[in-house]
């Protein structure tokens, strides 16, 4: 069966690349809204799948790979800021505080119709930023398309004071852990 990552992220595509595995990426087209009430982990692996199940019609016998990041703080959520000035306002905001990043990943095998999903939450200890680190950091890595504003497979480990989670590529985008093991639950042999 073929391999489809449903995702035109460079990030999760460079991740699953690890694997040495053929595949293919597909770009999943749905609304990303959280739904009202909705927990950030629930959101995340309602989206991990819904990606995995948008391109599954074009992919009639494959393994589809999902996957979603949501990064929290309480109620507040934070995206990818897509503009210098939200990033900024984002690593502010987390300064000194713990953000919650809930990576979510969905294993859809189109042949079965067999559906796996999980969740890896990572939670990041922000140290105490000043305005001038964070102008720098934005100017220089310009991470304006990842959740939270910061690149912690680059420069961005710089702002941070700790790490806490079982897979430290679910911080990057895609739980390569959790994925082996659906990947071996479908037959496919790892390493």
């Amino acid at each position: 069966m073929k391999i489809v990552l449903a995702s035109t992220s460079a990030y999760r595509r460079e991740l699953l690349q690890r694997f040495g595995l053929p595949f293919e990426t597909a770009r999943p087209d749905i609304d990303e809204s959280p739904l009202p009430g909705e927990s950030p982990a629930a959101t995340a692996e309602r989206l991990a799948e819904q990606k995995a199940r948008a391109v599954a019609a074009a992919h009639p016998d494959a393994l589809i790979i999902g996957s979603d990041q949501v990064a929290h703080m309480g109620e507040t959520r934070f995206g990818k800021p897509g503009t210098v000035e939200r990033a900024v306002a984002q690593l502010q905001t987390m300064s000194g505080r713990t953000v919650i990043f809930h990576t979510a990943l969905a294993l859809l095998n189109t042949r079965s119709g067999r559906i796996q999903v999980d969740a890896v939450p990572t939670e990041v200890r922000f140290r105490t930023l000043s305005d001038a680190e964070i102008v720098r950091y934005v100017n220089k890595e310009m991470p304006l398309d990842c959740a939270g504003s910061a690149k912690s497979e680059g420069l961005g480990i710089t702002l941070l004071d700790a790490l806490s989670g079982d897979d430290p590529n679910a911080l990057v985008g895609l739980p390569l852990i959790a994925l082996a093991r659906m990947l071996r639950n479908e037959g496919l042999s790892l390493p």
